[in-house]
């Protein structure tokens, strides 16, 4: 008996803030870090200026998705409160939305006080790396307003975020993850899901090669994919290379995800994930 290949069916838009985002055609997201201790690029945005340049930059080279992230998740990062999270984005969102209003805005947090308060500020996207794990109040927060929600696989709890699992089966799995919280966040009234599976977060390099193979059949083609592999280890580190020197590696693995359905690419470098893309159309 032969298989029936998934139908991609097209997500025609998401409401961001009252404005419909078509993805039908798929979008970059630019990665926008204000910490002084990101894997590959702490430092380099933590002040409003540079930030400010940085995200002009992104903007001009492709990205219509620029997501600020205030704190750093990767192995061994320094712990923010929520509070150290708003001092930290300061009166950055309202700076973005000021000097480029076309711009939509996704905030990396997984505190719903920080939610809120770029709520006020104007952000477009919730990106929630916790899956609402580390922040009882982050659903109902999400619900309130309105914001699209991106929902991330990853583990229950701040401390075990990188530690590795055994899956039975990583697609299964991770789909198993998704069908509960999708059910909850639409019962909580969430009306715009978007699905992450969590690439560099708990999962072995064999398992996250298995889902960039099967990135298909991930979200049982409900949700719009959003794909974060920019500068992850299970890509560069079996080829003994840097985060910065697998650009060729890192965009033949969009086009694969891309041709499977991929919606958004969360990218560092946008105007190659950029030229990827108009050649991948």
């Amino acid at each position: 008996m032969f298989s029936t290949p998934l139908i991609h069916k097209p997500f025609h838009s998401i409401n961001c803030n009252g404005r419909l985002v078509d993805l039908s055609t798929p979008k970059i997201m630019g990665i926008l870090n204000l910490t002084p201790d990101s894997f590959s690029d702490g430092g380099t945005f933590n002040n409003e200026k540079s930030a400010l340049k940085h995200t002009e930059k992104m903007l001009k080279d492709g990205a219509e998705i620029i997501d600020v992230g205030p704190q750093s998740t990767r192995p061994n990062a320094e712990f923010l409160t929520s509070a150290e999270e708003i001092r930290r984005i300061g009166s950055l969102l309202s700076q973005i939305k000021k000097e480029f209003p076309g711009a939509l805005l996704s905030l990396d947090t997984f505190y719903a006080e920080t939610v809120q308060f770029g709520f006020n500020e104007g952000i477009d996207m919730i990106n929630d790396i916790s899956g609402g794990q580390y922040d009882p109040a982050m659903f109902d927060t999400a619900a309130e307003t309105g914001l699209p929600y991106i929902l991330m696989q990853v583990n229950p709890s701040y401390k075990t975020m990188h530690d590795k699992n055994t899956f039975a089966d990583i697609t299964l799995d991770v789909n198993r993850y998704f069908s509960e919280k999708t059910a909850l966040l639409m019962e909580k009234g969430v009306k715009d899901i978007v699905l992450d599976p969590g690439f560099g977060f708990g999962k072995t390099m064999e398992d996250q090669m298995k889902m960039i193979h099967e990135v298909e059949y991930l979200g049982f083609g409900k949700f719009p994919l959003l794909i974060g592999i920019s500068r992850k280890s299970f890509i560069y580190k079996p080829l003994g290379k840097s985060p910065l020197d697998i650009n060729e590696e890192t965009q033949k693995l969009h086009r694969a995800v891309l041709k499977q359905g991929a919606k958004i690419l969360r990218v560092h470098d946008v105007a190659e994930a950029k030229k990827m893309m108009l050649e991948f159309s």
